[in-house]
């Protein structure tokens, strides 16, 4: 899982390492010396510095580790006036782990989000809708959440996106996005795939689901979007049951 903790800035000088008093008569023999510049040389390998203000002073850069995607939240607030697609809103796109972080930290989670609503997490440029070139032919893995704790909920909900930017499943190309609705009756997580008919792809990513997400047996079935869009809730018929 991703797990990344920035670092603080930090001032480095290059004339902090101590002097030897003027009143000692302490010097380095070469042995010690050339072990105390090849550890200087290290150190500096080691670290992001940059030279700053002509002050021969260092600053130590936090680095920001990239994702291999792009990924897009988009948050969907119910109001009958409106369509579904005007119901979607793109909240923002991040390809850092870091502005994930600062992103999450910043939203409600989902346990907080008023009934109707809905969280989705997919690769930049796809929507989160069935029509769209890259989900009309998929697939969902869907898992339905009948009796938890909101801080179950969403702990669950994080470790879906950890999974999906953290690409921790195989098949990684096959995976469109996540989905989170809340619901009056019960609540759903669903992470949707590319190509519905890809068996191999859709089983194996099943079960790497079950196994991060500690799922009880029959709790994640996959439904196909051309099924879903026909039918509706319960009546969808599952292609699979893990």
């Amino acid at each position: 899982m991703l797990l990344v903790k920035q670092n603080s800035f930090t001032m480095l000088d290059s004339d902090s390492e101590a002097h030897t008093d003027s009143s000692q008569d302490l010097k380095l023999d070469n042995n010690k010396q050339q072990q105390h510049q090849q550890h200087q040389q290290q150190h500096q390998q080691q670290q992001p510095l940059q030279l700053v203000s002509g002050n021969n002073q260092l600053v130590e850069l936090p680095l920001k580790h990239p994702l291999e995607h792009t990924w897009t939240l988009w948050y969907l607030e119910n109001d009958r006036s409106k369509s579904w697609e005007d119901m979607q809103n793109e909240i923002t796109s991040f390809d850092m782990v870091e502005d994930f972080w600062s992103l999450y930290n910043h939203i409600k989670p989902p346990s907080e989000l008023k009934i109707g609503s809905d969280y989705s997490l997919f690769k930049k440029d796809i929507q989160p809708m069935w029509e769209d070139e890259a989900n009309k032919h998929g697939g969902r893995w869907v898992i339905s959440i009948q009796r938890c704790s909101k801080l179950e909920l969403d702990k669950l909900w994080l470790d879906v996106l950890l999974i999906l930017i953290g690409e921790a499943v195989q098949h990684t190309e096959e995976i469109c996005g996540a989905v989170i609705n809340l619901r009056s009756k019960s609540n759903k997580i669903s992470i949707w795939t590319a190509n519905g008919h890809n068996d191999v792809a859709v089983m194996e990513i099943g079960h790497k689901l079950r196994k991060l997400l500690g799922l009880p047996p029959h709790n994640l079935q996959y439904q196909l979007h051309k099924d879903s869009m026909s039918k509706q809730g319960s009546l969808v018929k599952a292609a699979y049951i893990l």
